[in-house]
């Protein structure tokens, strides 16, 4: 029998969307030029297939920071969406981040953790990374500052990889049937990354754990080993980069 508390967490919404493009390419404002994302999903209530990298009619447009078996889910408490409505000024519908499975009730990054695995309808999931905000989103809003908000604030959302393919819903829960590292939050890890990346020690016991994502694993070992430099947000907050 599990020795952790259960917990059955309800969707929102699930969005999937293919990559296309938006802006134009001789708009003045840089916010609004040409570019290509897939960032924009519809909200779908049918059944639909899960397999290790995608929902089906879901992709990405830049799939060397986005995308793989680590990256085939992209979560976000709906919880957060008030707090976001009100500071962005506008109503928000589930789907707004980008994230394929809006996450209803109160569940939130202090809630669960690195390797939790869930049963979701006929497939098994697993939470491998949070969600580290890229500039893409303050494309989508026309706000430049709005993945550092993000940052911040510690509602980034996390990713999860796919342990067992399988048919899908909006009305399947997500079901925890495993937790091998409670101690491992995506809140504490979002805490490792940011405001403790100083700390090299936990830098390097976040990157042992062996459900952790390849991306933030090559993040921590490069901080360890000296190779990374500890305050590298730029490139992905503002510009080409969203490791």
């Amino acid at each position: 029998m599990p020795c952790f508390p259960p917990l059955s967490i309800p969707l929102a919404a699930v969005s999937v969307g293919k990559p296309q493009q938006l802006g134009s390419p001789d708009a003045p404002n840089p916010l609004a030029r040409k570019w290509v994302t897939a960032i924009r999903k519809t909200a779908v209530t049918e059944p639909l297939w899960l397999d290790a990298l995608n929902l089906t009619g879901d992709g990405q447009a830049n799939l060397k920071a986005h995308g793989g078996p680590d990256q085939a889910l992209c979560v976000y408490p709906g919880t957060h969406y008030s707090y976001w409505s009100e500071r962005m000024g506008q109503p928000l519908l589930p789907g707004s981040f980008g994230e394929n499975l809006t996450l209803a009730g109160s569940c939130t990054e202090q809630d669960v953790s690195l390797g939790d695995v869930f049963q979701w309808g006929e497939a098994r999931i697993q939470i491998s990374q949070p969600r580290s905000p890229c500039f893409q989103l303050g494309l989508r809003w026309q706000l430049p500052l709005l993945p550092k908000w993000l940052q911040d604030s510690g509602f980034t959302g996390w990713y999860m990889r796919v342990l067992q393919p399988g048919r899908v819903s909006a009305q399947d829960t997500l079901e925890l049937i495993e937790r091998p590292y409670p101690e491992w939050t995506v809140a504490r890890a979002n805490s490792v990354k940011y405001e403790l990346r100083e700390d090299l020690a936990l830098s390097a016991a976040l990157a042992a754990l062996p459900t952790l994502g390849h991306h933030w694993r090559q993040k921590m070992l490069g901080r360890t080993s000296g190779t990374l430099p500890l305050y590298d947000d730029a490139n992905r907050l503002e510009g080409t980069s969203a490791g």
